[in-house]
């Protein structure tokens, strides 16, 4: 953790605490140990969920990972950071990864989301009307055919209705859709799909919360390291 300027994600840190050589875990549940150690706050604090930090680098953390008093600021933050976690999940899944322009250069942990996705440039998948809609989505992921495989829209205070609204236009394409927004919006998003303007893709939009995309990426982690050690993961 100290190596990466004292914060980590959990999946960092399953993927690079286990590649010390010196380091034996007289335990068959390694990720289990990682978990229950940086929960000690003696020595480590949680900035977010799925993010932890040193406790001497509380005052030494880049400024975006600090919590901010402006909301806006925040909200600022709190995007850009689960895009990264969705760009990293599609990553690992060998989706090719794509988040909109406007939204390159905002800093994920201590990197640009434009420097973690995989493609620069938009597939051109359908009709022009159709893919300047989807560019907008805040993830999205396209399997080896260039073709969509899913589109995740991250909601802080804006209308979910919007993001249901792109999704409407691409209704046509195999594509999974997913809302990502705090748990009490929930309710919020059970309302607005069910009106009847989203009859059409009210079985295939689902609802992640922020600790589910968080817990995914953990996860996404932990099944990599089990594949690459038993040898069917070899990236």
């Amino acid at each position: 953790m100290r190596e990466n300027g004292g914060f980590a994600t959990l999946g960092f840190l399953y993927q690079e605490v286990l590649k010390i050589k010196d380091c034996v875990w007289k335990t068959k549940t390694p990720f289990a140990s990682i978990r229950r150690i940086v929960q000690d706050d003696r020595f480590f604090f949680k900035i977010k969920p799925g993010l932890w930090a040193l406790k001497e680098y509380k005052d030494k953390l880049p400024i975006n990972l600090i919590p901010q008093k402006s909301i806006v600021k925040q909200q600022e933050f709190n995007h850009s950071y689960y895009q990264g976690l969705l760009v990293e999940i599609g990553n690992h899944k060998n989706f090719q990864t794509f988040v909109p322009n406007q939204d390159k250069n905002k800093k994920y942990l201590n990197r640009k989301l434009g420097d973690i996705t995989t493609i620069d440039k938009f597939y051109k998948f359908s009709y022009d009307h159709i893919v300047q809609k989807a560019q907008t989505i805040d993830v999205s992921w396209f399997n080896v055919r260039k073709m969509p495989e899913a589109f995740f829209e991250i909601e802080y205070s804006t209308d979910i209705q919007s993001s249901l609204l792109k999704f409407v236009e691409l209704q046509d394409f195999n594509a999974n859709f997913v809302i990502v927004a705090d748990k009490v919006r929930e309710k919020e998003f059970i309302t607005k799909l069910s009106l009847n303007a989203f009859s059409a893709i009210n079985k295939r939009v689902k609802f992640m919360s922020y600790d589910k995309v968080s817990d995914w990426h953990t996860k996404t982690y932990e099944l990599m390291i089990i594949e690459r050690n038993i040898g069917v993961y070899s990236p």
